[in-house]
């Protein structure tokens, strides 16, 4: 990883788990909707911001701290 992506996910000295959705901008809207709809999660919030992804270029990302 670089360390700007890094930079980008929320820093927690707990041990979580952490689920990638990495896609479309589209695709990554849409998991995270299925995630809330199937109750994978209690609330979007817990998803971090839409953000371009590093690794993959004109894919986008966002991270669930589980």
């Amino acid at each position: 990883m670089t360390t700007e992506l890094n930079e980008l996910l929320p820093d927690s000295s707990a041990e979580k788990g952490q689920i990638w959705i990495i896609g479309s901008r589209e695709w990554v809207n849409h998991q995270i909707n299925e995630f809330y709809v199937r109750r994978i999660t209690t609330d979007r919030v817990q998803f971090t911001p839409i953000v371009p992804a590093p690794s993959a270029r004109g894919k986008f990302m966002s991270v669930l701290e589980r």
